[in-house]
């Protein structure tokens, strides 16, 4: 047993002592499931394989997804789960490609940030004495800043979309209030789209004359959207840039006086409660509006981090809540769910 594997045995231990039950998942994963959650931008992060009878299958990039299949088909509730074992990511550089996650996962409907508490204060109790920084986050606030913009339902749709991808998020932000390098290119090739004047170009790849039309017909419809207004653009950058204390961030999201982000925020200060009743400092908490947005997209509201300062290392432990994905696996059933991974051989590098 390397030392990764003991650390890990000895995590899953605790999270057993938390009063988790141990689950496995199988390591090939069908890749049907994953490809209808994230679209075909996962196959840049998975390792693909083809059986003659499963398919098209993925060696596990996560557990979480089959974790919540599991339950939704035959889990009772409430339930909480540990499991420890490799995943296996696509990775740039020097990273590891297969590693090892223990993690915990919470299935309640009773007092969601109850919930969330009790996971960030385990991972801190289990990590403690390692001279981690930790950082939370939430998604949801986000979501809910998108969801609040005055445009139409067509844009607010593709920023959600791409609130997990920074730079596209960023540029069609841009685009939307009429900037951006592309805007004036894309506003004549539009005008022309408009008029009926034809752009001759060969007709590539697979789509129908009847597909081509449509996609004209939304760039038109784009184009005659008028842009986000300036204010809700800037406020919307001023939230993504937010960084501090989390009663501090808390109290500068209510003074922007954005009613599209009151319920959200509501749930943050009840969270805030909850982690200091469970021994949490939550003065010194820090908050940042934009962490979590690179990692896996199941994450809808709370998102944390544990991180090892002025280390080129990996977090050495992630989390949040998905409330989203149990719905869309449930088969008509949905419930609240929290959990997070912690990362054996991250966390024995800084021995």
């Amino acid at each position: 047993m390397t030392p990764a594997e003991a650390l890990a045995a000895e995590l899953l231990a605790a999270l057993r002592d938390a009063g988790a039950v141990p689950v496995a998942t199988d390591i090939l994963q069908p890749a049907e499931t994953l490809l209808d959650l994230y679209g075909e931008d996962i196959r840049a992060r998975a390792y693909v394989t083809h059986d003659p009878t499963m398919g098209e299958m993925m060696l596990r990039p996560d557990f979480t997804v089959p974790v919540v299949q599991a339950h939704m088909r035959e889990g009772a509730e409430p339930a909480r789960y540990c499991y420890s074992g490799l995943v296996f990511r696509k990775q740039e550089g020097a990273r590891a490609r297969e590693y090892l996650q223990v993690g915990y996962e919470i299935f309640a409907r009773e007092d969601p940030a109850q919930a969330d508490a009790e996971v960030f204060a385990l991972f801190s109790r289990l990590l403690a004495g390692r001279g981690l920084r930790p950082v939370t986050g939430d998604i949801g606030i986000l979501k809910s800043a998108v969801a609040g913009l005055e445009t139409s339902d067509a844009r607010k749709a593709a920023l959600m979309r791409h609130i997990w991808r920074p730079r596209r998020f960023r540029a069609l932000l841009e685009r939307m209030c009429g900037q951006g390098p592309l805007a004036e290119p894309r506003a004549a090739l539009v005008a022309r789209l408009r008029v009926g004047e034809a752009v001759e170009a060969p007709q590539i790849g697979l789509r129908s004359q009847e597909e081509i039309a449509e996609r004209v017909a939304r760039l038109i419809a784009e184009a005659e959207t008028p842009p986000i207004p300036p204010a809700q653009v800037r406020a919307l950058e001023e939230l993504l840039a937010l960084k501090g204390s989390a009663p501090a961030a808390l109290a500068a999201l209510r003074a922007q006086g954005w009613d599209a982000l009151a319920p959200a925020l509501d749930r943050l200060e009840a969270r805030l409660a909850a982690l200091a009743g469970a021994g949490i400092d939550v003065d010194a908490l820090p908050f940042e509006a934009s962490f979590g947005r690179t990692n896996m997209e199941y994450y809808d509201g709370f998102v944390f981090g544990f991180i090892a300062p002025e280390r080129e290392l990996p977090p050495v432990a992630t989390g949040g809540r998905y409330d989203a994905l149990t719905a869309r696996l449930g088969q008509g059933r949905a419930i609240p769910a929290v959990g997070g991974v912690i990362r054996p051989e991250v966390l024995e590098a800084l021995s």
